[in-house]
């Protein structure tokens, strides 16, 4: 049996749902859905809008705050018009097919089965709706292409990142989903495991950012203007909601209200704190104190390496990997970046790209068949 989890699509870990021939829908997990997809909508808007929006230049803060805006918009319409088809249509290895083009062909009210069609093993069932899988999978297309712009933030004009992000939805985003999240992808069938997106999402993100910041090149007064955040206050309250939000985006992932779900609440919230306390260390031995943005890093950098691995792990391994990531995404946010000479922004090569790898490999040392 493949052993790899698209979005918490626990395969035979599903209780009572081990390729059952006929399952039918739960109005509980259904309703547990319902409330993350929310709370995954509102880690883009307002969290990441508010997140970003208090580390830019005062003149830049409402041109952030509406790139996360607008992008929800823009994604929210790209998805249900081909995204989601290109993302989960059966299609090949590589690519979905257009079969849900405009959601025609899903099933409405009856109970999801991912793979509809391919047969045996490949197709996975799961209680809930299509129609709530479909918005718990937009709500994470539309974090992953706002992320992107902490890495061009204070330069990037907001004409070229909505002309950016339609297409790199559609052929960046959606394949990448399908190759890792879908039974017919080519890297569900390496056997990958990716419970909540570390490498759909903050790889696949940090990546762009990474790129985009290379092609735009530095800020005009990189290095020489004060570049400090306008208001860290509304940065922690970005950090905060993001912080509760990414309950739902790795519990949400089971797409169960269940053991696996619990379980991965626990590890989200230990490898958050960790997070936090060893960039907090980090920060002191290597910058003499800690800081307010530092603490706020740290937690998103444990959030991110724990993604990968939320539905797999135990919580001891949780806080190693919230540890090691608090470390490590300190050490790619400064001197890493220092040295290869990159202005990424707002560090989200540094900590999604970065955290995201940490949690891609650790999960590989740490993850259990069964918790």
């Amino acid at each position: 049996m493949n052993k790899f989890l698209p979005a918490g699509l626990a395969l035979a870990a599903w209780p009572g749902l081990a390729w059952a021939a006929e399952p039918a829908l739960d109005a509980g997990n259904t309703a547990w859905m319902l409330a993350s997809t929310v709370l995954v909508l509102m880690m883009t808007i307002p969290g990441v809008a508010f997140f970003y929006a208090g580390m830019v230049r005062k003149k830049n803060v409402l041109g952030t705050m509406m790139q996360s805006f607008t992008i929800c918009a823009l994604v929210a319409v790209t998805w249900v018009v081909a995204g989601y088809s290109i993302a989960f249509g059966n299609g090949n290895q590589y690519i979905g097919d257009l079969t849900k083009f405009m959601l025609n062909g899903i099933n409405w009210n009856g109970p999801f089965i991912l793979g509809a069609g391919m047969g045996g093993e490949s197709e996975v069932p799961t209680t809930i709706p299509e129609t709530v899988f479909m918005m718990f999978q937009m709500t994470f297309a539309i974090i992953t292409a706002a992320l992107i712009t902490g890495a061009v933030a204070d330069r990037m004009k907001f004409s070229a990142m909505i002309l950016f992000v339609v297409p790199w939805s559609l052929l960046v985003y959606s394949p990448v989903a399908h190759a890792v999240w879908h039974p017919a992808g080519i890297i569900w069938a390496w056997g990958a495991l990716d419970f909540a997106g570390g490498t759909v999402v903050h790889i696949n993100a940090g990546i762009a950012g990474l790129v985009a910041a290379y092609v735009l090149g530095k800020r005009v007064g990189y290095g020489h203007d004060n570049m400090s955040p306008n208001n860290l206050g509304l940065a922690m309250l970005g950090a905060c909601l993001l912080w509760v939000g990414w309950f739902g985006f790795n519990a949400g992932s089971a797409l169960a209200a269940d053991a696996r779900a619990g379980m991965a609440m626990v590890v989200t919230m230990i490898a958050a704190a960790a997070g936090t306390l060893s960039w907090l260390l980090a920060e002191s031995v290597f910058k003499g104190k800690p800081s307010a943005l530092g603490a706020i890093s740290g937690a998103v950098a444990g959030l991110v390496a724990i993604t990968p691995a939320s539905g797999w792990v135990f919580p001891g391994p949780a806080l190693v990997i919230g540890l090691a990531a608090g470390i490590i995404c300190f050490w790619a946010s400064t001197s890493l970046k220092k040295a290869l000479g990159y202005d990424d922004s707002l560090d989200a090569w540094g900590v999604h790209g970065v955290g995201g790898v940490v949690g891609a490999m650790l999960t590989g040392v740490f993850a259990v068949g069964t918790l």
